[in-house]
């Protein structure tokens, strides 16, 4: 029986706070999880007109203003080809006072100013249109063929002379017709041309550019060629996504779902309770009786391997091999359920056999491969550490759910 993978969207009380929930649902389990507080406005990819404040030569940053209330931190090296709203040219060092274009590119953590950066990004399903890198790339997911097709598509683009963006085929570019990937192309250029060069004549502090909800970021975002159906039983969302399918992608209308069982709530069917309640908690049980240990330092991430109840009549070394294969699965899970990024350190059981190590390091390469977030296994160490990094983009979830807790104290 075919396993069905789906994007859950609802609404769920958390600590007394109505809040609009998003989950990827796959192999019968919860793989992802987004929530925020419903009717909450998203700012992460937002774009703004932004004053310097003051530059912090010690720590290479800018700290810039966005409005009267938010600020930010722009570090230096994220100032190539910055587009100026006060007629500067860009290949001029930064100063107090100068007025630019930044956008959003991670949120406020742990008590931190969001990031910024002046390398605009568009986002969308096939394409991202980005102005700081004007090369031509292709995500490493696509096949060689792959990535051969869609240049041939791009070949236009890319005899532009003085072309004042790049362009990044998505892996979701995979499964575009030519129409709709040049459709799309058209769109963010569009879109560009309304924010970059329209917006430098803009006043401070304007925002330029709103990145859309949340959810509908989700389903931008997620890899559809394995995706079976989009499902909310919120009216209002299911109408929102509904014209955005009917713009963008008119053949994935037919997975999205309005369900309307007053009797068994979506959160309740498909277990959101339990997987959020997952996230508060640092210890995590394996089916073979092994247990995984998380912890969230300020440095690092530390997950643990133990082996638990496993009373398997095996020799010790088959047994840790069993448990450390079961825990690399449930990490790679964990680690995109829970949203941890930054440097990831996985203390495995230890096995002298180095067959053992290199299969190990292999099966959570595959599953890390699943992630739509950057993520890399890095080397096993001498003394048994896996070392992995994953891409900063959204603060943890456990964040998420510590302020709708505080928020009520």
């Amino acid at each position: 029986m075919k396993k069905l993978n789906k994007l859950i969207i609802t609404e769920i009380l958390l600590d007394e706070v109505l809040c609009t929930v998003c989950a990827v649902f796959r192999d019968q389990k919860v793989v992802e999880l987004r929530l925020e507080p419903s009717g909450k406005k998203n700012t992460l990819n937002n774009i703004y007109v932004g004053q310097v404040e003051n530059i912090a030569a010690n720590i290479q940053a800018a700290f810039v203003r966005l409005s009267d209330s938010v600020n930010g931190y722009l570090p230096l090296n994220q100032c190539t080809n910055a587009i100026y709203a006060d007629g500067r040219k860009s290949d001029q060092p930064l100063r107090p006072g100068d007025q630019l274009l930044v956008q959003i590119n991670r949120e406020a953590m742990k008590g931190k100013l969001p990031a910024l950066t002046t390398n605009l990004n568009f986002s969308g399903k096939y394409l991202v249109l980005t102005t700081g890198n004007r090369k031509i790339g292709f995500s490493n997911k696509l096949s060689k063929e792959e990535s051969s097709l869609l240049n041939k598509w791009l070949e236009e683009e890319r005899n532009l002379p003085d072309r004042p963006y790049g362009l990044i085929a998505r892996t979701n570019a995979a499964e575009a017709t030519k129409e709709e990937f040049l459709h799309e192309l058209n769109l963010l250029k569009k879109q560009y041309e309304k924010t970059a060069l329209h917006g430098r004549n803009r006043t401070c502090y304007s925002l330029l550019y709103e990145s859309e909800s949340f959810y509908l970021a989700a389903v931008r975002d997620i890899y559809t060629r394995d995706l079976d159906e989009i499902v909310t039983d919120i009216p209002a969302i299911y109408e929102k996504i509904s014209e955005y399918l009917s713009e963008f992608q008119p053949d994935k209308l037919q997975i999205l779902n309005l369900y309307q069982d007053k009797l068994l709530p979506l959160y309740k069917l498909y277990s959101l309770e339990s997987a959020i309640d997952e996230v508060r908690h640092e210890k995590i049980w394996l089916k073979s009786g092994g247990f995984l240990v998380i912890q969230q330092t300020e440095a690092f991430v530390s997950i643990d391997v133990n082996s638990g109840k496993y009373t398997a009549k095996k020799k010790a070394e088959e047994t840790y091999r069993k448990i450390n294969l079961e825990a690399a699965t449930e990490i790679a899970r964990q680690i995109r359920l829970r949203n941890l990024s930054g440097i990831i350190l996985v203390d495995f059981i230890n096995m002298q056999n180095p067959d053992h190590q290199d299969e190990l390091f292999h099966v959570l390469q595959k599953h890390l491969r699943k992630d739509p977030i950057k993520c890399k296994a890095v080397d096993i160490t001498p003394l048994h550490i896996l070392e992995m990094t994953r891409q900063k983009v959204r603060r943890p979830l456990i964040e998420d759910l510590r302020d709708l807790h505080q928020q009520q104290q």
